[in-house]
């Protein structure tokens, strides 16, 4: 077991880190400020510099390289701020992984590609007004008519709603009750049928866009189907990896707040000395230290042990539970410690908090983590409706 990084990863890690310090700051503080997405020519040239699809086959558009590197590069992004690492996120860990895995050829040939070269932007469509957390109780339906996919219903809280350029939607495709009804479809977004709600104003995540989705008979051809009827294990299996990568974002608001706070406690002075001088202060800084390099290595582990696959319900869920609770605490003790400029707007850390508590909403909340890593360990499932 060795825990170093090879020389090809520390260069990677450099490389992303270099880029995303000295150009995404400045980007960063016009998304919050204006909520809007990142440009799509910094997109396209996330895609010219090989940081978008890095764990996704050559044959596809992507590097070609691990999960590991790929959450490796995607920290370096979060720690200057969650929009501007988004686009990287979705590429590497989100839906288009989906369409990877189990689309058709022509499908993944049409989609996959334009993804990495930042030339497409994909996300998943999967809460509804009324199912959130209770997944399996979606109501959207899409009905097979031919040649075409015929798509009714609403979704809700869709990061990317509204200016992504296609969809993941899981809808149910058959009268099979629960899961067993349940597939995906990949929905464009000039289909004829679809529209989008209002932007939602959110407590965090400004510059990652969230809206409704409205299906009204909507129409796409039959290739565009991801997963038919049945196929809601393997949906959630590759979820597993979007877990990670959730972990991986919050993480990173995690570290990057630890970064900026080692800096400023040997800049600020109080009392005449520096606050680093102060042993309640440091003693917080080991506190804070630990948790980021822990959830650090349970992420890594969750992504080694997959062997580039897909991870486990029980690794990916082990590092999302703990990477957003101690994101949470991470961020929210470095404010503390910067007092009035950690609260302050014109500094990112506040950001940094706020976004926290988004990544242990997102993908699946903090206590599910907890009923799924309960359910691995007794080698069951729960189903919380009996």
């Amino acid at each position: 077991m060795d825990f170093r990084l090879s020389d090809d990863q520390q260069e990677l890690r450099r490389a992303a880190r270099d880029f995303a310090r000295a150009e995404l700051p400045v980007v960063a503080a016009a998304l919050e400020r204006d909520n809007q997405p990142p440009p799509r020519d910094l997109i396209r040239r996330y895609g010219q510099m090989g940081f978008l699809g890095i764990n996704v086959p050559e044959a596809l558009g992507g590097l070609g390289l691990g999960n590991l590197d790929a959450l490796i590069v995607l920290e370096e992004f979060a720690k200057v701020s969650s929009a501007v690492a988004f686009p990287i996120f979705e590429s590497m860990v989100g839906p288009v992984r989906a369409v990877e895995r189990f689309a058709s050829e022509s499908l993944k040939q049409r989609i996959v590609p334009l993804v990495c070269s930042g030339k497409m932007i994909v996300a998943v469509a999967m809460s509804e007004p009324d199912a959130g957390s209770a997944l399996t109780d979606l109501t959207t339906r899409a009905t097979i008519d031919g040649d075409q996919i015929i798509i009714n219903g609403t979704k809700r809280w869709c990061s990317g709603g509204g200016h992504s350029d296609a969809y993941v939607v899981y809808c149910r495709l058959s009268d099979d009750p629960g899961a067993k009804g349940i597939g995906a479809v990949l929905v464009e977004k000039d289909a004829p049928g679809l529209s989008f709600g209002p932007n939602e104003h959110l407590m965090g995540f400004r510059g990652i866009p969230s809206a409704d989705l409205n299906f009204d008979q909507c129409r796409v051809p039959i290739d565009n189907l991801v997963v038919p009827a049945g196929g809601f294990k393997r949906l959630m299996e590759a979820f597993d990896l979007e877990r990670c990568g959730n972990a991986t974002m919050a993480l990173g608001q995690a570290s990057g707040a630890l970064e900026d706070i080692l800096i400023y406690v040997e800049e600020r002075r109080q009392f005449g000395k520096q606050l680093a001088e102060f042993q309640a202060v440091q003693l917080k800084l080991a506190e804070m230290q630990m948790k980021v390099e822990a959830a650090r290595l349970l992420i890594w582990r969750a992504a080694a042990n997959a062997e580039d696959g897909l991870p486990s319900i029980l690794d990916s869920s082990l590092g999302k539970c703990f990477a957003n609770t101690i994101a949470r605490e991470v961020t929210g003790d470095a404010l503390q410690l910067m007092g009035a400029y950690g609260y302050s707007k014109e500094f990112p850390m506040e950001r940094r908090f706020r976004d926290s508590w988004g990544w242990g909403i997102a993908g699946g909340a903090i206590d599910i983590q907890k009923v799924n890593i309960a359910g691995a360990m007794l080698g069951r499932r729960f189903d919380q409706r009996r």
